[in-house]
């Protein structure tokens, strides 16, 4: 992907302030950290959409678009713009990554699943030389039945509908991200504590630093007022004294 400096206090403030970085590299490898949880975000929202794992190869360049749109609110806290995103790669497991060549496989010859697994299990048990013409039969009954177990079981794990009182199968929502408010790391929403840096999430009251509620208006440990002396003017939240950048919104103080 490529990227533009868009607001050089903000990026400044955030990668060499708050991070401590210091070469472009750093700055790189955040960056590319942060593109991926974009793109899990996106991939999950697609997943609700009903889009399946066998149709990532084939969606790629919309992925991208998606990612793209959704890049400028992700990147505009580190005062910058994402340009351009392309060659786009997912890698999935091998065995899922087998899965889907396989449906494309059949997509092309007009088959389906159940169809090949009967067929190919067959033709083993056709080709096994042990056991003669009895061994023969009964492995062709071996090996259909374990086709077709095997195609219900792909087709179940395949599936992106979830069916009502069952725990397999069913599509599970990935968890939404926040950035921990003192080292800007991507973090679940609700967590207390950074696993990051281990900063308290919240807003640090001025008078005693205990973590409140962005949205509180009196500390609830010493009661002291929020949003007064030494708060942003641009935001209202509390600063340190000395503090040149308002954590929250970048302004200068």
């Amino acid at each position: 992907f490529r990227y533009r400096v868009i607001a050089p206090e903000n990026f400044i403030h955030q990668f060499v302030g708050t991070m401590g970085f210091r070469t472009a590299a750093e700055v790189e490898a955040r960056l590319r950290e942060q593109m991926v949880v974009l793109i899990y975000d996106v991939l999950g929202d697609l997943k609700e959409r009903d889009m399946s794992v066998t149709d990532i190869a084939s969606r790629l360049t919309e992925i991208e678009q998606f990612v793209l749109d959704r890049s400028k609110d992700h990147f505009q806290m580190y005062g910058l713009e994402i340009q351009k995103l392309s060659g786009l790669y997912i890698s999935m497991p091998e065995e899922v990554q087998k899965a889907v060549d396989m449906r494309s496989s059949m997509q092309v010859l007009g088959t389906d699943y159940m169809g090949y697994q009967t067929g190919h299990a067959v033709r083993e048990a056709a080709n096994n030389p042990d056991g003669g013409a009895g061994g023969g039969l009964a492995g062709a009954g071996v090996g259909l039945g374990a086709g077709m177990g095997m195609g219900y079981m792909m087709m179940d794990s395949m599936s992106n509908r979830g069916r009502g009182g069952q725990g397999q199968g069913q599509a599970v929502a990935p968890p939404s991200n926040t950035p921990c408010i003192k080292c800007q790391a991507m973090i679940p929403t609700g967590t207390k504590f950074c696993p990051q840096c281990g900063g308290a999430q919240g807003i640090a009251c001025p008078s005693c630093g205990t973590s409140v509620d962005k949205g509180a208006k009196f500390c609830t440990d010493c009661g002291g007022e929020l949003g007064g002396a030494g708060a942003c003017p641009s935001c209202g939240s509390p600063v340190e004294a000395g503090t040149k950048f308002c954590p929250e919104c970048g302004q200068k103080m």
